[in-house]
């Protein structure tokens, strides 16, 4: 009866506290239902009458992973726990329909005025890959505004990479100022047919530009004293926003590796006041040549941020590089690099000893992000984790990150297994108020006990979900402080075919593991990376994926989400040449030069040439023993002339359809 109450009062009944101030407001609202109207005051009275009225104060998540340390934990949640999850009565509240991929992390702000709308709001904000950004009550799911920010990128115009979807707009996850009531975010827009990216600050309360929006520029100095200038047509912004110091940053990436001639990874910066750029920012590799003309070292993690530290320093970790290119102060490829806030240097790295190797196999130490844990009781360390495709997760120590060690071992505190990491870690504090770290790699959520004495990892826990795609997948974490009994893990798996895929919604007992909870959470269309993070606030949870926001709560009534079909694309006439192109998926059996043999999903064999999509920079990085789409033409030797050749997930599920 209970779970019943909250979950009829809750869309009208809140006590708010400001943030930096005491509770200071103390209401009840009439949301179009007079029966909720009259209950939910009538308790109100009872409560101020008693003195003893006491409910959640609501809480924003106004950023990925929830704060600048991308810590994945919300410490304030009173109503859900593993107790009230296992009553039967959470499941799908509501699921809201959107015009294309929810790429980034939904973000909510609770007591918002929203324009036309009655009433203070507890509001989600969403953007989607056609560029639009959505204001949606969380209680109704009622769509509160919209405003597109411009025609998106067609894949086609990035050469057909399949880590997205058929639009790429708004890729990453913005970032919201409270104090200000501004909604940062950068969307990705086709303009005549050029590229372009937009940073914007939004008011929270219109969707109304609040400052003029910055279009992205930059530029750098190479090795040799050329200028080397941003390039929007071959640079991917999928890492979430940071906001700290008064600036805005943002981080960049190629897509799928393609015009890595050209393409290199940037962290930008602007003032959030003005919108103005930084006077510096940080090129990560810097070299005028290199032995395959191949730059990159990219910042991607997956679509984590920046984290940024308590005393303001920029950590991320890059991506690879051209084989032996590796250098500390020209090209910090595979890396976890600190940065000033001001773009002007790096103070730190740690760079694994097998670098070459990762950059050589296209292992990116950067598919992961950067976990900043908070100071451990009985520790002077101030501690990070980071960890990408090789599954190891390195314990480090913020103020030594450990550079490089040629032949290693590795200068860090600590390497756990946790298997391959497209993921962020998580934290948060038991009852016994020790730390956890909460990783996903593989398709394990484990919890690891941070030991002070020696400083260490000790694994507590380790489930399974199934889970597909790429390796590894996002968690968060809920509880109500360090109350014991109330934490919960949530995690959101990748999907396992694309006909289109389910990706369902996991939570677990952090104490024991246990699994409490799981059920459907939406669809997945396609190849592009589902990095989907669950988003913990106030009594819900919510996932955004292909097409549609669900919205999970306490008395539910046992609705399903729906399989949302996706509208046939409008494509242009070059795409729709392109298409009629051979187009072959399989695992790499032998590889000598550009000449591949792949075995197929049916077990047959089949040569591939991919000379034409290396000299073009269509091509990723050919790795014996993992599976690629390639598409062009077959020549009278029954060779496979490729024009373009992709990564392909692991699963043949996930493969396109052969033609």
């Amino acid at each position: 009866m209970t779970s019943f109450l909250v979950a009829l009062l809750r869309p009208s009944f809140a006590i708010y506290d400001g943030g930096s101030s005491s509770i200071s407001l103390f209401y009840c609202v009439c949301r179009k239902r007079w029966w909720q109207y009259l209950v939910s005051c009538a308790l109100c009275l009872l409560g101020a009458a008693a003195g003893s009225a006491k409910v959640q104060a609501a809480t924003d998540i106004l950023t990925h992973h929830y704060d600048g340390q991308r810590t994945g934990w919300n410490p304030q949640e009173t109503m859900l726990s593993p107790s009230s999850l296992s009553s039967g009565s959470f499941g799908l509240l509501i699921t809201v329909q959107v015009d294309d991929d929810i790429n980034v992390q939904p973000l909510v702000v609770a007591d918002r005025q929203i324009a036309g709308a009655d009433g203070n709001r507890t509001v989600i904000y969403v953007g989607t890959d056609s560029n639009t950004v959505y204001a949606i009550d969380a209680s109704t799911g009622e769509i509160l505004l919209t405003r597109n920010l411009g025609p998106p990128v067609p894949q086609s115009a990035v050469g057909g990479c399949n880590n997205n979807g058929a639009n790429i707009g708004i890729d990453a996850t913005p970032i919201i100022d409270r104090s200000t009531g501004l909604l940062y975010i950068i969307a990705y827009t086709f303009d005549n047919g050029v590229p372009n990216y937009t940073l914007h600050a939004l008011d929270l309360s219109t969707l109304a530009d609040a400052l003029q929006p910055a279009i992205v520029t930059a530029s750098q100095a190479l090795s040799d004293g050329t200028i080397y200038t941003f390039d929007p047509a071959t640079a991917r912004q999928r890492a979430a926003l940071l906001e700290t110091n008064g600036n805005i940053y943002a981080a960049f990436t190629s897509f799928c590796d393609f015009f890595a001639d050209r393409s290199r990874g940037w962290v930008l910066g602007w003032s959030a006041s003005s919108l103005q750029p930084l006077p510096s920012n940080q090129l990560n590799d810097i070299l005028a040549a290199s032995p395959n003309t191949f730059f990159l070292s990219s910042v991607w993690m997956s679509g984590s941020g920046p984290a940024v530290s308590s005393d303001g320093y920029l950590f991320f970790a890059t991506g690879n590089s051209d084989p032996g290119s590796y250098d500390s102060v020209q090209n910090l490829s595979e890396s976890l690099v600190k940065i000033t806030s001001d773009l002007s240097s790096v103070v730190d790295f740690f760079t694994p000893s097998e670098v070459d190797s990762l950059d050589n196999a296209d292992l990116d130490f950067g598919a992961g992000g950067v976990l900043l844990l908070p100071p451990q009781s009985g520790s002077s360390l101030n501690l990070a984790v980071a960890a990408g495709k090789t599954g190891r997760m390195y314990l480090i120590d913020q103020q030594n990150l450990g550079g490089i060690t040629p032949g290693g071992p590795d200068n860090v505190l600590g390497i756990f297994d946790i298997g391959g990491c497209f993921c962020a870690p998580s934290y948060f504090t038991g009852a016994d108020g020790v730390g956890r770290v909460v990783s996903s790699g593989g398709s394990s959520v484990i919890v690891w006990k941070i030991g002070v004495s020696p400083v260490t990892l000790v694994q507590e826990s380790n489930v399974s979900l199934d889970t597909g795609q790429d390796p590894g997948f996002f968690t968060a974490v809920s509880s109500n402080g360090t109350q014991d009994g109330t934490a919960l893990i949530w995690a959101v798996s990748r999907p396992l075919d694309a006909s289109p895929a389910i990706v369902s919604l996991f939570a677990f007992d952090a104490r024991s593991g246990s699994l409490v909870f799981s059920a459907p959470a939406g669809t997945w269309l396609g190849q592009g990376n589902a990095n989907i993070v669950p988003v913990v606030a106030n009594g819900q949870v919510y996932v955004g994926s292909s097409m549609q926001l669900a919205i999970f709560g306490l008395g539910s009534s046992g609705l399903q989400v729906p399989v949302v079909a996706r509208a046939k694309p409008v494509v242009s006439t070059a795409k729709s040449v392109r298409a009629q192109a051979n187009r072959l998926s399989g695992t790499v059996l032998e590889l000598n030069g550009t000449a591949l043999t792949l075995e197929t999903r049916t077990g047959g064999v089949v040569r591939v040439d991919a000379v034409q999509a290396q000299k073009a920079y269509r091509s990723v990085v050919l790795v014996a023993g993992e599976a690629i789409t390639a598409l062009g033409t077959y020549d009278t030797q029954g060779v496979l002339m490729a024009r373009t050749v992709l990564r392909a997930k692991d699963s043949p599920a996930l493969w396109p359809p052969d033609r």
